[in-house]
């Protein structure tokens, strides 16, 4: 027989069987590519983009903000609280700050424990391409997933590429392929739906760390104006980070993190003098600049247009020297507590995470395998464990997929 020949019978003979693996990947983002770098075995790593990583590249401005310092799972979000403490404690920040550290990556702590890289995400890319290839993962990117089955001995898995169709068997199945978040870039419902098919509770999802929108363009005149801020949504902790008016409505690291604990028709709360004593500075504007009004004085203590706005907000005309204690205070209220209710959010077209997701109950806290289903694990962002904005997310995503591939190697 030719060589030619023998390769074109072992390719129909492997399409009709199905080519076996350990371990089929489906999603090559931060989670897939860490679980295929470390799982052991003949792996598959698949995903239908045109590169791998592509969120970890746009990820911290293009630096990536890789971990937190300071993580912990109560800087989680989910529907069972406890769930992510096994896997965050089995593969902690410093796990992979040392990995970064090994392959040359310079980092740097901006603030809150957000760790960057010094250079480009980029890097956090090609480290984790060259570990799944040093692994001897098979990587195929531009591959669509038609279909998945169970078998009597793990699943079966039918792809699609530009040059048709083709059928895998594996005895174990990852799903890695994110939430629906940043939909441009491909995100879909795709571990969503294959939960569903086999049978496993998915927690009500929602677009998360995303900006707030209001009617009728409220913020417009205010946009491009940023200051420090304390926001507190129901339910939620209060954050203070930096707040930023645009022409939709409000963003910026403190909207962001408040997003996560909103709902529809619930009012926020805003302090845009967090750390500063506003009925003090007013009455001590009111004993040295008597003279002036109420805009010109806020104009000292917050950027100009937003002064004129708070000012032009509470209608209150006059020199600060003839407004009473009552009066100052009332003014104090507003820039300490300012509520306002969010029309909506920008939606998952610029949400950085999903939240919610496979619900934990169905899962292994110890290995993300699925419990009714041994083979099947779902890693990272399509589970109901949503971090807050500063790199959490990441180290869910290295935290989980570790997780899951020291069980796959047992």
């Amino acid at each position: 027989m030719t060589a030619t020949l023998a390769i074109a019978c072992a390719d129909l003979f492997g399409h009709a069987r199905g080519v076996r693996y350990d371990t089929i990947i489906l999603g090559a983002g931060a989670a897939g590519l860490m679980c295929a770098a470390h799982c052991g075995g003949r792996i598959l790593l698949v995903d239908h983009a045109r590169k791998a990583g592509e969120k970890i590249r746009i990820s911290g401005g293009g630096r990536c903000n890789f971990t937190n310092t300071g993580c912990e799972a109560s800087n989680f979000l989910s529907d069972n609280p406890h769930f992510a403490k096994s896997a965050l404690a089995r593969y902690t920040p410093w796990d992979f700050v040392s990995l970064v550290s090994e392959h040359g990556i310079a980092w740097h702590e901006k603030t809150l424990g957000q760790l960057f890289c010094d250079e480009s995400a980029k890097q956090i890319v090609a480290m984790l391409t060259g570990l799944v290839a040093q692994a001897g993962a098979e990587l195929r990117l531009r591959t669509s997933v038609i279909s998945v089955d169970d078998t009597s001995d793990g699943f079966r898995v039918t792809l699609e590429t530009d040059g048709g169709r083709q059928t895998l068997n594996t005895r174990a199945l990852v799903v890695a392929t994110g939430g629906k978040s940043i939909p441009k870039m491909g995100a879909s419902g795709f571990a969503y739906d294959l939960a569903q098919q086999f049978d496993m509770p998915v927690t009500p999802l929602r677009p998360a760390l995303v900006p707030f929108t209001f009617p009728e363009g409220r913020f417009a005149p205010l946009a491009g104006v940023a200051l420090p801020s304390g926001i507190t949504a129901p339910r939620g902790p209060r954050f203070d980070e930096a707040l930023l008016f645009t022409h939709r409505g409000l963003s910026g690291p403190a909207v962001l993190q408040a997003s996560s604990y909103w709902r529809e028709g619930e009012a926020v709360e805003i302090d845009l003098m967090p750390g500063t004593d506003a009925l003090g500075a007013l009455k001590d504007a009111r004993a040295s600049a008597g003279r002036r009004g109420l805009a010109r004085v806020l104009a000292t203590l917050l950027p100009a247009r937003l002064a004129d706005a708070v000012a032009a907000d509470l209608a209150l005309g006059g020199n600060l020297a003839d407004m009473s204690d009552a009066v100052l205070t009332q003014v104090a209220e507003r820039l300490h507590h300012w509520h306002v209710t969010p029309g909506g959010t920008e939606g998952y077209r610029t949400a950085e995470v999903t939240l919610g997701g496979i619900a934990t109950d169905a899962l292994s806290s110890q290995t993300m395998e699925a419990k009714a289903h041994p083979g099947l694990y779902f890693i990272g962002e399509c589970v109901d464990v949503t971090g807050w904005l500063g790199g959490y997310n990441f180290q869910w995503a290295w935290a989980s997929a570790m997780a899951a591939a020291r069980a796959l190697a047992s």
